[in-house]
């Protein structure tokens, strides 16, 4: 059976859930964990850059990023400069492509499509719009997306706003599009705001779904036992 392991890490730094996700990438590309898998986080606010990052998407310096509260940080995955969040649900799905297609464009395809497929089971349409990785309402975006693989295993994910804070967005220029317009469930269902967990559930369901797994809720303890790394 070919499973995916969904775990949730609740409230996390963003420098923990980045140590921890590369430990289970490690753990996934060796074998000791032997499924994919998909991590739920909410973190508190930060700006990341990606390889693409420019710096005129900055628009604000990393002393008034302190003053706001917000970290900054660099990392390897694709794409260009975002935000995380209270109220933002962040995935980093962990999938071993040698199971399903070595193709990293491909794969990209598929994050949109589950996120497209979790999205209209609240009666949103979600959307694409090539050659923009992401998923719009229309001309509104409401999750970005940025990946990275060795030995086609792949780590980072996605960002899908839920209750976030969107003045946050305005402090960079989101993925690097001009003038782009960010939304949430919480904008786009104001009678019915979804909680995170009820979110992640969904998404999870579409994203195994959508690669030929059984989704297992495990906690973050039996999976880094399976990494063969201590919790901190």
């Amino acid at each position: 059976m070919r499973g995916l392991f969904v775990v949730d890490l609740g409230r996390r730094s963003y420098g923990d859930a980045l140590d921890l996700q590369r430990q289970v990438a490690r753990a996934r590309i060796v074998g000791d964990v032997d499924q994919d898998v998909l991590l739920f986080v909410e973190h508190p606010p930060v700006v990341t850059l990606g390889r693409s990052s420019k710096a005129a998407h900055m628009l604000a310096t990393p002393e008034h990023l302190r003053r706001q509260g917000v970290e900054l940080f660099e990392v390897e995955r694709g794409g260009d400069v975002t935000f995380h969040g209270p109220g933002q649900l962040v995935g980093y799905p962990i999938i071993d492509l040698k199971r399903h297609r070595q193709d990293l464009h491909w794969y990209l395809r598929q994050v949109e499509q589950f996120l497209i497929d979790a999205l209209a089971t609240y009666g949103l349409r979600g959307t694409r719009r090539p050659p923009y990785t992401g998923v719009w309402l229309d001309e509104r975006k409401v999750a970005s997306i940025g990946v990275h693989a060795r030995d086609w295993v792949t780590w980072h994910g996605f960002a899908l706003n839920v209750a976030t804070d969107l003045r946050y967005f305005d402090l960079i220029v989101p993925c690097g599009i001009q003038a782009v317009q960010m939304t949430s469930l919480n904008t786009e269902l104001p009678n019915a705001t979804p909680a995170l967990s009820s979110v992640a559930e969904r998404v999870a369901a579409a994203a195994a779904t959508l690669f030929d797994l059984v989704p297992q809720q495990i906690a973050e303890s039996e999976l880094m036992a399976a990494a063969h790394t201590v919790v901190r």
